[in-house]
């Protein structure tokens, strides 16, 4: 049985700088990527802005994307309760109209979510130009807790207005 006493890697930290600015700099298809998640973002709030949350000079606390010729809600139709995202157009495009107070009361989850794209927006594009993630390491796992966090505020914020229409009906 032979022993081999092999001497450690010498440390050249020039080539460590330069492997990981390799691994750190996106390939096309991911700046690609983060392009056109970044239009929709951008189509949303371009809608929300062309939206009016005011009828009557009164605040419009559900239904606004009727004025797009969309149906009314077909939950709160069935069920007569309000369904778990009812409100978030109405808070998107409150927000996007500078009524902070009354977008959070609209749906505070949705407001969370505006406030979410109004950061990622600049940040997908200039993540793209710089062709590296700026500010994060890894996009999945931050992606992965984000979908699990607003998912939990929006079921959490519905079963807080049932128990509010079942506990004080009006």
């Amino acid at each position: 049985m032979a022993v081999a006493i092999v001497p450690p890697p010498t440390y050249q930290p020039e080539l460590d700088e330069a492997a990981q600015s390799r691994r750190r700099r996106l390939r096309r298809w991911v700046r690609l990527c983060l392009v056109l998640l970044a239009v929709p973002w951008a189509a949303v709030f371009i809608v929300a802005l062309c939206l009016d949350p005011y009828r009557d000079g009164r605040v419009w606390f559900q239904e606004t994307h009727r004025q797009l010729g969309m149906r009314p809600c077909t939950f709160q139709e069935l069920v007569g309760l309000p369904c778990p995202s009812c409100g978030m157009t109405t808070s998107f495009t409150l927000l996007m109209h500078g009524d902070l107070w009354h977008s959070v009361q609209a749906n505070f989850v949705g407001t969370m979510l505006a406030i979410f794209g109004m950061v990622f927006l600049p940040w997908s594009l200039a993540s793209a130009w710089q062709g590296r993630l700026l500010f994060v390491q890894r996009l999945e796992p931050i992606l992965l807790r984000l979908v699990v966090v607003f998912m939990a505020m929006m079921f959490g914020r519905w079963a807080v207005v049932l128990a509010i229409h079942f506990l004080w009906p009006t």
